[in-house]
């Protein structure tokens, strides 16, 4: 008997062994380009900082959900007056924010309230600019009333900038980010890695990861030797050059080339000279050739743009006919503006490859007009410093990863420094529109008027090159919002 119980034990032990040597993994290296400026999704414009902490740290009272549908999430539930002014949100109970701390009304009241403060540091404030007042009713209910019926509010509180935070870590969550999410902050090492933990008291379904890595991998020339190896096992947005075609052959990796919400422009500084004069940007748009630009990205993908608006979306118009590539029709409206003989200007390219490679393309095809750029490449943090804070800048290449944004273009100091009162005013009237069909006219005139105005240099846009292990399951295909959500990410069995 002792030698049986002494077999069985031993048999036991290696079936317990080999279960485990198959148990599914529960950890995840995740590759992304940019290194955020901090992590507080409500304190800056980098789309770097919403590819972390988006759904997986910080939560708001919606969501936007893989295919840009508007999803409940801190609110479970919401309630909207006959005259379209007063959202009534039913708020989840049990919730805790990472610190352990209650999450209730009070906190909601707070955030927007504070995103749309005078004093407010929030880059998309005008998200918030319909609210009136907000009240919490009680602890689970928070009535917001608007100045005007606004189509859109429900998806615009699904915006990373519209995240509920607490008060009492508000300030420091640049740093050491606390939210409601079904991960918590674990770490960050500057200039390298954030690193996220599974939090075990989460209000919902329990994710499948135990703990989560974002690793800053700028360029292919490190990201594909971190693929190959192991080292990384996702890219959401790969910079995988030339590679691509290799690493789509090979089995151990699943290939998507997916949407963006993504505008590729040659933002233009339209206050000042020369770029004030519309001719001198019909000039511009005349001599850009759009494919050879998407050839020369990085990638090699993209889809031709006319005007700032998703090919994806229902109301797209394609205009790309506007000012199509001729060089000679360049030339003489730059003869029209005053400069026969061209001029100089700067082209300030952020890290990305799509900016930094695609934007030697644009130089060298303004440069057959006449204008001659001065390539300056900038940091991410320079970018935001210099372009969008204080307009330091002629041209730049920059993709507008926010989802359906168009209205940048009514916005008063906006970095683009341009002014149309009739933009404007198709803009009021979409904000009071809720009926869909009217809504998608409203959006097509407005495609019109920034198309024609030649107000950038639209581009293309971006596509999500999207490159991970096989087995992994859940990543997002397409990015109808800035985020890498890992919350239904898992790796097969």
């Amino acid at each position: 008997m002792k030698t049986i119980k002494s077999v069985i034990g031993g048999a036991a032990l290696l079936l317990a062994a080999g279960t485990a040597a198959l148990a599914a993994r529960t950890d995840l290296v995740v590759g992304v380009v940019l290194e955020p400026p901090h992590l507080d999704p409500t304190a800056s414009a980098a789309a770097a900082i919403d590819e972390i902490v988006y759904a997986n740290l910080f939560q708001g009272l919606t969501r936007i959900g893989r295919n840009g549908e508007v999803l409940p999430s801190l609110a479970e539930s919401w309630e909207v007056s006959d005259d379209g002014k007063v959202y009534t949100f039913k708020l989840r109970t049990g919730v805790t924010f990472h610190d352990g701390s209650a999450f209730d009304a009070e906190d909601v009241k707070f955030s927007l309230d504070r995103a749309r403060a005078e004093d407010s540091t929030n880059a998309q404030k005008q998200l918030f600019a319909a609210i009136d007042t907000v009240e919490a009713v009680d602890p689970a209910t928070v009535k917001v009333t608007l100045k005007a019926p606004q189509g859109s509010f429900l998806y615009n509180m699904g915006w990373g900038d519209a995240v509920i935070v607490a008060p009492e870590t508000a300030d420091a969550n640049k740093e050491t980010p606390v939210g409601t999410g079904p991960f918590k902050f674990d770490g960050w090492a500057k200039g390298s890695a954030v690193r996220l933990v599974k939090n075990t008291d989460y209000w919902g379904d329990a994710v499948a990861l135990e703990k989560a890595e974002f690793r800053v991998i700028p360029d292919a020339a490190a990201a594909i030797p971190a693929l190959l190896s192991g080292d990384v096992q996702a890219f959401p947005q790969m910079p995988a050059g030339d590679a691509l075609a290799q690493i789509e052959s090979d089995p151990r990796f699943t290939v998507k080339i997916g949407a963006t919400e993504g505008e590729t422009l040659l933002s233009t500084n339209n206050g000042k000279e020369p770029f004030s004069d519309i001719k001198v940007r019909q000039a511009i748009a005349h001599a850009l050739n759009r494919e050879e630009i998407i050839a020369g990205n990085g990638s090699g993908y993209g889809t031709p743009i006319g005007s700032h608006f998703s090919p994806a979306n229902e109301a797209y118009v394609d205009l790309t006919g506007t000012y199509s590539y001729d060089p000679e029709k360049a030339k003489a409206l730059l003869a029209e503006a005053g400069y026969a003989d061209g001029f100089k200007a700067t082209l300030k390219l952020p890290p990305p490859p799509y900016a930094r490679q695609g934007g030697e393309v644009v130089a060298s095809q303004l440069r057959q007009v006449g204008i001659e750029l001065e390539i300056i490449p900038v940091e991410w943090a320079q970018w935001l410093e210099q372009v969008f804070k204080n307009k330091d800048y002629d041209l730049t290449v920059i993709s507008h990863t926010e989802p359906n944004d168009i209205n940048i273009y009514a916005r008063d100091d906006y970095y683009f420094d341009y002014d149309n009162p009739a933009f404007k005013e198709v803009m009021n009237t979409l904000e009071a529109t809720a009926d869909p069909a009217k809504r998608i006219e409203l959006y097509k005139t407005a495609q019109k008027i920034i198309a024609e105005d030649a107000v950038n240099g639209f581009l293309f846009q971006l596509p999500k090159v999207g490159v991970w292990d096989a087995k992994l399951e859940g990543m997002w295909e397409n990015s109808p919002i800035q985020a890498n959500d890992l919350t239904e990410v898992r790796w097969a069995d």
